[in-house]
């Protein structure tokens, strides 16, 4: 998630857990805490696909941060005793300010390698945006207050409750998602397709309107499926370019692309580049994570040694409010093959 949303996580947390005895630094401590993972963005990895894949590595692993927890409670609890409460208590606030942010971190599309140092694959149930202002707004608004007037008594209650409307919504976005899978499935199904994987994300900001990418082979389905829709998803069919990644098979950096995204990437020919794209992240046409791995010379493609991440278009504001149409009516057009197939068109 961004990192505002995780500041006032991580101060909601301690405001309800300490805010009774630590007053309004509680908030200060949690904001700093539970942005504290993120800062492994400061390191240089290599080369871009280093630094997107190792990002959310060790920093964000439960073992490594549960081991933190004892050693910034105790080292707290020395600097700055209060016989008021417990050390149990406190290290019980800092841990779970630290295990929230890779929590969090999980339900979104990106990947989050909870198991570090175990290289399992990481873990997306991409139950909602990166950026959700139902989730974010009632830990703010409680942030807020509680920076006013205090944490005391009502200001701590509202910590607590904005905490527990805020997971009851998390914890929605897993009934949609399960909607708009079920809804592909059965399409699937009807046209006797059988799909390689499958992967769903909510649309920017909201969690009522879904994509749902079905990999097929050298193609991919992508569909979008609402909360309100009446009909059966349509199901567009765009190639995925796969014969290009022959070009890559000894490539170090497109190997690790393919673990991180449990290979939902696209492969294209942009003039002398190929370029590989990672499905999951963004919308249609407008992903955040574009990579030029080769390069065409002397009639053959050349895998590069450093990739480099193509800048990202953010689309313009119409095509979020076509999105936005989209949401309440199912007859709205979203021209899905035309914004992908400007991935092919410009690098």
């Amino acid at each position: 998630m961004d990192s505002i949303t995780q500041a006032v996580l991580g101060a909601s947390i301690q405001g309800a857990l300490l805010g009774r005895w630590q007053g309004r630094r509680a908030l200060l401590y949690g904001a700093m805490l539970g942005t504290l993972p993120d800062l492994d963005v400061v390191i240089d990895y290599g080369d871009a696909v280093a630094d997107m894949t190792f990002h959310r590595g060790f920093s964000h692993s439960l073992l490594v941060l549960s081991l933190l927890a004892v050693a910034i409670a105790l080292l707290a609890r020395r600097l700055q005793p209060n016989p008021a409460y417990s050390t149990r208590r406190l290290l019980f606030a800092v841990w779970l300010v630290l295990i929230t942010h890779p929590l969090l971190d999980s339900f979104t599309s990106y990947g989050t390698q909870l198991l570090w140092p175990l290289q399992t694959p990481p873990i997306a149930w991409s139950s909602i945006f990166i950026i959700d202002p139902l989730y974010s707004v009632p830990l703010l608004v409680a942030v807020l207050v509680g920076l006013v007037r205090g944490l005391r008594e009502r200001p701590q209650w509202l910590a607590i409750s904005a905490l527990c409307l805020s997971s009851v919504y998390l914890a929605s976005t897993l009934a949609g998602k399960w909607m708009a899978e079920q809804r592909v499935q059965d399409v699937l199904a009807a046209r006797g397709l059988q799909a390689d994987s499958l992967f769903s994300t909510p649309t920017p900001f909201n969690s009522l309107l879904w994509r749902v990418i079905v990999v097929d082979g050298d193609d991919y389905h992508e569909a979008l499926v609402g909360w309100f829709d009446q009909q059966p998803p349509q199901l567009v069919r765009i190639a995925r370019g796969t014969a290009l990644a022959e070009a890559l098979r000894d490539s170090p950096q497109h190997q690790r692309l393919q673990w991180f995204t449990h290979n939902v990437l696209r492969y294209d020919r942009v003039g002398d580049q190929l370029i590989v794209t990672d499905l999951r992240l963004g919308m249609t046409g407008f992903h955040p994570f574009r990579f030029v791995m080769a390069e065409w010379r002397d009639g053959a493609w050349h895998a590069l040694p450093w990739v480099e991440r193509l800048p990202f278009n953010r689309g313009e504001p119409a095509q979020l409010l076509t999105l936005w149409q989209r949401i309440w009516d199912q007859r709205e057009e979203v021209p899905l093959l035309a914004w992908a197939n400007t991935l092919s068109q410009r690098p």
